[in-house]
Parts: structure tokens; C-alpha cells; sequence
């Protein structure tokens, strides 16, 4: 650990969430708790957002590492539990964690020093978010990423609606109403990764980032020392002979419609994946899928801040009036896995329920 740097002291390495390290003038952050696919605590938001903000004005620390502990996940979002609790018993965790950690998302988006985040295994969510805003984002083979909010019910948030809306053509916006995950060679090609590296060399890039020499521009360093492991494309990303269906079906105007073309109209080679895709769909939450597609469109014209504005202004609605209390009571709760979505079908939705979540923006 560097003098130079005063982000707070972690405690014991076997209880710390948040574990820090400063090593060749990089600050290395891993999220610790394996077990729970290190899904954010209230707590990590906090310290990794204090330990940024003390290396961001320290002339000794060039870059960061982020990383998750364990080789099962980066991170797996957010605590849902606990943000379910403390909703049914009146607490204000709900509210102070989305603010939060939308807060400390953005602040990566923005940060001064290259940030390299290490996806292996689930990214899903609240992962994401915080590696989207990276400079350097890097997939394993056994990276498994995901915005999938609508199968319990909620949104794709933590910059959700800017990352996912500038992906090319309606791959984002298939990825957000499905929630559907992907691997390395479609995270590559929907630019949501920089660098595909084994992950057995991550162990050599640590050596590698342990010894760099640092010149002028940090960023060009690390994207040498990748560079020489990786590689930024990988051949046969499924996505890509899906996307004459995907920019089709999911250009449609609303999901009633999409669910029906699914179903009734085939587009290239895609019959199966149509099916297969309409089945999906029936068991998300049709306001989650309905409110996110509105949201998904709505962002591609928003700058990044307003875009969080905008998901936190749903956020702040969303446990009165959505469908999360019932996914995560469903899923994570009871375990039925038979969630009692309101309305139940997409066809019962009244549009108009929709667009009051967006007034008042």
C-alpha cells in the first residue's frame, strides 16, 4: 500500500467486502463476497467510492484494477435481499443504495485514470454498471454478461438505458426487454469488452502489470500489456447472424406486437431463435419489459447524466408501483418461480401505465 494514498483501512481480509491493494502504482479493488457471486452491499458502494476518490488525486496511483474474488463472478449486481427487507419493513436502504450506487457509476464513467475491470464469470447488473464506465474492459471465457432486471421484475439501470441504447442497431434493446445473457465473442462484437484474455493468463497479466514500466500515457501502457495477451475480436459471435431478426422484431413499436411477430413472421434463418425468444418473453414481467424498451428509446437521445436521472426518477417509483417486490418474493423468497405479474399478460397493459412512470422528468 502506498503512502501516498489514504483511502479508508480495510479490515480483516476474511470479512472485509471491499479488499485494496497498491501494487507498481496501480490500486487494485476486489469485491469479496464469492459466495454471493460478489453482489453489491450498500457497504462496497462506499468503499469502493472512497478508495477512487483517494487515488484519483494521488500522483502515485496511474491506474486502477477491478476485480471480483473467486472465479464465478465479477459481480452479480446488487444485494436484492437486502433492498427487498428493507422495503417490507419500512427502512430506507432501497433508496439509499440505488442513489448511491448510481452516484459511484457515474463517478467511473468520469474517472481521470484508466480503470481496467476484469469480467470473469457473471457480470449481470449492478456488475455491469460498474464496468461499462471503464476504459479498459476485459472477458474471459468464462464471462457471462447480462442486464437481466425484467425476469424479476425491474428495469436495466446503473447507466443501463446509455450503454445498452448505443449499442448497434437493436442488439441493446434485445438484450435489455430479454435480459438474456451473452459470452465473450457477443460482448466483443456489441462493444460491451474491450479484450478477450484466457483466464488463465490473468494471473500472467498481474505479473505483466506488476513489472510495467510506465511511460507517458498509462492508458497506452496497459492497452500494451493486454495487447500482448488478447485479443480485441473473436470469430463467430452469435449475435451477429442473429441481427437481421433482432433489428426487425425488436424495432417494433411496442412488445405486443414483437411477442406476435415472433411468433407469426420468420426473418432469415432465425425460426427457432424466434420461438424461443417469444417463450422467454411470457415469463418476464410485462410492465418490467414494456417500461424498459420505453426507457431503452428514450435514453439513445439523453446525454449519460440524464440517463441516470431518468433511471433513478423510475427507481425511486418502482417498489410502490412495479413488479420487483413480486420477482424477488417469487425468485429469491418464497422460490415458487411463479411470479403473479401485474397485469399478467402484456396484451392486459394499458400503455398509459407506462408513461406515468416517465412524467415528471
Amino acid at each position: 500500500m502506498t503512502a501516498h494514498a489514504q483511502p479508508p483501512a480495510t479490515s480483516d481480509a476474511q470479512s472485509a467486502q471491499v479488499l485494496s491493494d497498491v501494487r507498481n502504482h496501480i490500486g487494485h479493488l476486489t469485491l469479496n463476497r464469492p459466495a454471493g457471486l460478489n453482489a453489491l452491499t450498500l457497504q462496497m458502494v462506499r468503499e469502493l467510492r472512497l478508495h477512487l476518490e483517494a487515488w484519483a488525486v494521488d500522483p502515485q496511483i496511474h491506474a486502477v484494477v477491478l476485480r471480483g474474488e473467486g472465479p464465478k463472478g465479477f459481480c452479480a449486481g446488487g444485494d436484492i435481499r437486502s433492498l427487498y427487507d428493507s422495503y417490507k419493513s419500512g427502512g430506507t436502504l432501497h433508496r439509499d443504495f440505488f442513489i448511491e450506487e448510481y452516484d459511484l457509476d457515474l463517478f467511473i464513467h468520469h474517472y481521470r485514470k484508466p480503470i481496467v475491470a476484469l469480467m470473469d464469470g457473471f457480470t449481470l447488473g449492478g456488475g455491469m454498471g460498474l464496468a461499462q464506465g471503464a476504459e479498459l474492459r476485459v472477458v474471459t471465457e468464462r464471462s457471462r454478461l447480462a442486464m437481466p432486471e425484467v425476469g424479476i421484475g425491474y428495469f436495466p439501470d446503473v447507466g443501463g438505458s446509455y450503454f445498452l441504447s448505443r449499442i448497434p442497431g437493436e442488439l441493446g434493446t434485445y438484450l435489455g426487454v430479454t435480459g438474456v445473457q451473452i459470452q465473450a465473442a457477443d460482448a466483443l462484437y456489441c462493444g460491451l469488452a474491450d479484450w478477450y484474455l484466457e483466464s488463465a493468463q490473468l494471473a500472467v497479466l498481474d505479473q505483466r502489470l506488476d513489472h510495467l514500466s510506465w511511460g507517458e500515457y498509462p492508458l497506452k501502457d496497459l492497452q500494451g500489456a493486454l495487447a500482448r495477451l488478447g485479443t480485441q475480436t473473436l470469430h463467430n459471435p452469435p449475435l451477429a447472424e442473429l441481427r437481421p431478426a433482432i433489428d426487425h422484431f425488436f424495432a417494433l413499436p411496442d412488445i405486443p406486437a414483437l411477442l406476435e411477430q415472433l411468433r407469426s413472421v420468420t426473418v432469415a434463418n432465425s425460426r427457432e431463435w424466434a420461438l424461443k425468444t417469444a417463450d422467454l418473453l411470457e415469463t418476464r414481467s410485462p410492465l418490467a419489459m414494456a417500461v424498459t424498451l420505453e426507457l431503452l428509446r428514450r435514453g439513445r437521445h439523453l446525454s449519460l447524466e440524464d440517463c441516470f436521472r431518468m433511471e433513478l426518477h423510475l427507481d425511486q417509483q418502482w417498489f410502490d408501483r412495479g413488479d420487483l417486490i413480486e420477482g424477488v418474493r417469487a425468485l429469491l423468497i418464497d422460490k415458487d418461480k411463479q411470479p403473479r405479474w401485474n397485469p399478467a399478460s402484456v396484451f392486459e397493459l394499458d400503455q398509459q401505465r407506462v408513461d406515468q412512470f416517465f412524467e415528471g422528468l
